[in-house]
């Protein structure tokens, strides 16, 4: 497999094996790969938490077009009142 970088990724990469931070770009590629896993099973995991939550929270509602619009009336209000959403809506 053939990776193009750009010129400053690849200064990072150089620099991190130069400081002897990692022995070369292999080992740099695989811990970023390490850590884009990492940070893709806590995103699953929370997914999964909130789902979870929702199901756990009582019954609940048809999703209708009465309701969608009532949603979006909510919403739109809380918006005009400054409130910012919750982090897990618009991370």
């Amino acid at each position: 497999m053939t990776v193009t970088l750009s010129h400053k990724v690849e200064e990072q990469i150089r620099h991190w094996i130069d400081t002897g931070r990692y022995a070369d770009a292999d080992a740099v590629m695989m811990r970023a790969l390490e850590a884009l896993e990492a940070e893709e099973q806590a995103r699953f995991l929370k997914t999964r938490e909130l789902i979870l939550a929702g199901h756990n929270s009582g019954p609940g509602e048809e999703l209708t077009e009465e309701l969608w619009d009532r949603l979006e009336r909510e919403a739109e209000e809380a918006y005009q009142r400054g409130e910012k959403p919750s982090p897990h809506v618009c991370p």
